[in-house]
This record gives structure tokens, C-alpha cells and sequence, in this order.
């Protein structure tokens, strides 16, 4: 899906809708990228967002993941579209230790009534990244 072209009124449009959600502002996330069915949300790990041993909680990357791999939905939707997840499973496959979360999500298929869509979720230091998750669900127009 990445050789599409996305226009800049939807990236404008993706860009908007995310700068409405009050979560990720709490969160402290920022849209890193966006394209034709994918798109990249970073936040950094913050002592508000740790779990009792001192990693990020799961709930910070579902949130980025589910997040990410929706508007990577959204950019494929119409005009005028909103999205919501039908469903969603995560794969915490390690302790998200690091400076900040990188959520990268992607449409897997994309169909007329639901797309299918996941996440992977890596934790950053200044020394590189480890891939801490894995999401995977459904997305439909609103």
C-alpha cells in the first residue's frame, strides 16, 4: 500500500482527526508519519505511563497501536470518514523499557465495509529499539 499516493488534503484530514484525541494529547503522542495505509506514532515514556516495575504500561502501546493502525484505515476511507476499531489483539512480546514508543500501523486488507489492520509497537533508546508488541484487528467506517 505504500507506493499510493496520499493527497495533502488527506493527509491534512488524518493530521486533524488525530489532533482531536484527547488521549493522545494526555498521552503526550505526536503523528510522526502518514501515507496511503500506513502511519507512524511515537510518545515518549513518561513516569505517569509506567506499570509497577518500572516498564510502560500495556495500555500506552495499545493505545499508540491502535491508534496508528486506524488511521493507517482511515487514509484509505473516503472523505467525510471516520473510523473505529471493531477489534483489536495485542502480543506483548517484551517490557517496553526505552525513551519513547514508535507505533508503526499498516492495512493489511482493505475491503468496503472493514479493513483488517495491524501494529508493531518498539521501544527507543539513543542506542536503538526493541520490537515490545504486536497488534492485529478491524477497523470500520463512521
Amino acid at each position: 500500500m505504500s507506493d499510493q499516493t496520499t493527497s495533502p488534503a488527506t493527509i491534512a484530514r488524518i493530521r486533524d482527526s488525530f489532533g482531536r484525541q484527547t488521549m493522545m494529547e494526555t498521552l503526550g503522542a505526536s503523528m510522526a508519519e502518514v501515507g496511503a495505509g500506513r502511519c507512524v506514532i511515537t510518545a515518549p515514556i513518561l513516569p505517569t505511563v509506567l506499570q509497577q516495575q518500572g516498564a510502560a504500561h500495556a495500555g500506552l502501546a495499545f493505545s499508540l497501536g491502535d491508534s496508528a493502525a486506524g488511521y493507517a484505515a482511515l487514509t484509505l476511507m473516503p472523505e467525510g470518514a471516520e473510523v473505529m476499531t471493531v477489534e483489536m489483539k495485542i502480543n506483548l512480546m517484551s517490557p517496553a523499557v526505552g525513551d519513547r514508543l514508535v507505533a508503526e500501523g499498516r492495512v493489511i486488507r482493505p475491503g468496503r465495509r472493514i479493513m483488517v489492520v495491524a501494529a508493531d509497537v518498539w521501544a527507543e533508546t539513543a542506542s536503538g529499539r526493541k520490537h515490545v508488541a504486536m497488534l492485529q484487528g478491524t477497523m470500520i467506517p463512521v
